[in-house]
């Protein structure tokens, strides 16, 4: 893994690359349509999970967290977010980072609703999922 690390295509504490040669064809369609996204709804009814919420971190990403980021942590962490209706992979870490932390300040079940239907709408639409 970090012969990979150094091929990060997102500047911050987070791991993306688009074009990571670890993922197969059909792995590469099955993250475009944002399926390998649908296990998570077992740790939403664990109750590990929200639907709505920061996305979870890694730990390796966390260890590299300033306190200004990890503010993004004090919520249990969710499936879909601001971020991911608001850009997705083409935002950059600290602009998630931004995007968690509005929604944490404005957090509500209108909003959680409004994002619930975008995601749908992202996920049908995923021109940057990777």
């Amino acid at each position: 893994m970090d012969e990979l690390l150094e091929r990060n295509e997102i500047e911050g504490a987070m791991f993306k690359m688009k074009n990571d040669p670890r993922i197969t064809k059909v792995g590469k369609w099955i993250r475009k349509t944002s399926i390998d996204e649908l296990p998570q709804l077992w740790n939403v009814i664990r109750g590990d999970m929200s639907l709505v919420g920061p996305r979870p971190a890694l730990p390796r990403e966390v260890q590299e967290y300033t306190s200004y980021e990890r503010l993004r942590l004090k919520v249990t962490p969710g499936c879909t977010g601001l971020w991911q209706v608001s850009g997705r992979n083409a935002l950059s870490f600290r602009e998630m980072v931004e995007l968690d932390l509005h929604y944490i300040e404005r957090r509500s079940l209108l909003l959680d609703l409004k994002l619930i239907l975008l995601t749908v709408r992202v996920m049908f639409g995923s021109s940057d999922a990777y």
